[in-house]
């Protein structure tokens, strides 16, 4: 009996050791063959720093936002919701409709309409802080997060303030020293014009990475006032910043359509932003050979890195056409954007996408798309921005961007005349009473109140 079992166990052993060698081969292989598959792929990053406020923001630009507050301003779209916004803004679906609810309280819903504007406050952490929601004419709405007494969640405190609004046209010019936002309240301006400013010159100045100690703007712009108190930026409508490069940049808002363009009537909008995020920093470069901490070898890097937060959102570069959105292996969830001129534009590693994001969907530059995340292989959050053309990858840093159509030969007469007569009021301190402000917002007082330094100053450095 004792010698069967012998037997029988080393039948078993000659039998099983080839299956198992066997097992072992084909795990091997497979293992090797993902491996490979990650190395051939372009999507593995190398190690990538925690998001953090001091290490996010580079120094020429670590101030540009308010540290406890990061603004972010748009219009109720047509056929969206409050809860639609909420949930835009990061907020879960149970979150989402706390906050809806919170609102209707105080709020008659049935009252928004197309064009309401609204402004949300972010923690460092991107969690919504508070949210501002206008009704023209009326009064606002802020909503402020607060922590339940012996609870673990939170809750939102609402108040209506209705307001006289009245809007003035303001002049500044400062020197950058250290962070833009810190240079305008050096120079007696609000916070949030940085974010105006930003804007305007988003397809040639990159705020994350061009602003420079030394370098000089000055603006011409609209102040909100509620109640005789500042409260907002309006529109902007003359721009000049000069960088260490002895380069000036300017922008003049002319036409109802609030378009911007240079002092030559160029436009300023070109095909492409110059980044994907408004506020960010690059955390890897382009590089045709970059050693990948994870694989060990030296392999090409064929995009451009930004460090954010996850849930930061993610604007498309330029119009298009989404071809992909979903998982792709080392790229985790994926944005693919098809554009006029070859062009196509990848988006990666985000946490999650735009609703009605898919394949088929035409986006307009700037529209939201995603927001940023760590998925696939990344060990940290941040955003992998990618540019193809004609299938061949290039760097996006160095992306050639193509003007709008400028100002027709037949209206450029118009258009100097009225970029003179701004300056013109500048130097004079009052408008010109034939002077109109396209697109100007509408109050029961518009003027132009500047102190007398700060519009010499301005004066002088616009009419160079």
């Amino acid at each position: 009996m004792q010698l069967k079992r012998v037997t029988l166990a080393l039948h078993f052993v000659r039998l099983g050791l080839p299956l198992g060698l066997i097992l072992l081969a084909v795990g091997l292989s497979l293992s090797t063959r993902n491996l490979e598959a990650y190395n051939q792929s372009p999507y593995p990053l190398p190690t990538t720093l925690r998001f953090h406020q001091r290490i996010a923001l580079p120094p020429e630009a670590s101030g540009l936002i308010d540290q406890a507050r990061i603004p972010v301003e748009f219009k109720l779209l047509r056929g969206e919701t409050v809860a639609d916004v909420f949930e835009k803004l990061g907020l879960g679906g149970v979150e989402a409709r706390q906050a809806t609810n919170a609102l209707s309280e105080r709020l008659n819903l049935r009252r928004l309409k197309a064009g309401n504007q609204y402004s949300a406050f972010f923690n460092p952490d991107s969690t919504l802080e508070s949210f501002e929601l206008t009704l023209e004419g009326t009064g606002r709405v802020a909503m402020t997060r607060t922590s339940r007494a012996g609870q673990g969640d939170s809750g939102w405190q609402v108040d209506w303030r209705p307001f006289e609004r009245t809007v003035r046209m303001r002049a500044l010019r400062g020197t950058v020293d250290g962070s833009m936002d810190t240079s305008i309240r050096k120079a007696g301006g609000p916070a949030g014009l940085s974010f105006h400013m930003a804007n305007v010159l988003q397809w040639d100045l990159d705020f994350t990475r061009d602003l420079k100690k030394g370098d000089q703007f000055e603006i011409l712009y609209e102040e909100v006032l509620l109640e005789g108190e500042p409260h907002a930026v309006g529109s902007v409508y003359a721009l000049v910043y000069n960088d260490s490069r002895n380069r000036r940049h300017e922008a003049y808002r002319y036409g109802d359509s609030g378009t911007y363009y240079d002092g030559e009537g160029r436009p300023l909008r070109k095909m492409f932003l110059r980044s994907p995020l408004r506020y960010s920093r690059i955390t890897s470069v382009f590089t045709t050979r970059r050693f990948h901490p994870i694989l060990k070898a030296y392999r090409p890097h064929l995009g451009v890195d930004y460090g954010a937060p996850v849930g930061t959102p993610v604007q498309v570069t330029a119009n298009g056409v989404v071809t992909f959105n979903g998982w792709d292996r080392g790229g985790g969830n994926v944005v693919k954007v098809r554009h006029a001129g070859g062009f196509v534009t990848d988006y990666l590693h985000l946490s999650r996408f735009a609703k009605g994001l898919r394949p088929g969907v035409r986006v307009q530059q700037g529209d939201i798309i995603a927001f940023t995340g760590s998925t696939g292989l990344s060990s940290g959050p941040h955003l992998d921005y990618r540019v193809q053309q004609n299938g061949r990858w290039i760097d996006p840093l160095t992306l050639k961007s193509v003007r709008d159509e400028p100002i027709p030969s037949s209206q450029l007469a118009s258009f100097h005349s009225w970029k003179n007569e701004i300056l013109a009021s500048l130097q004079r301190g009052t408008l010109s009473p034939n002077l109109r402000m396209p697109g100007a917002a509408k109050g029961p007082e518009t003027v132009l109140a500047v102190q007398d330094a700060v519009l010499d100053q301005a004066a002088g450095q616009l009419a160079r």
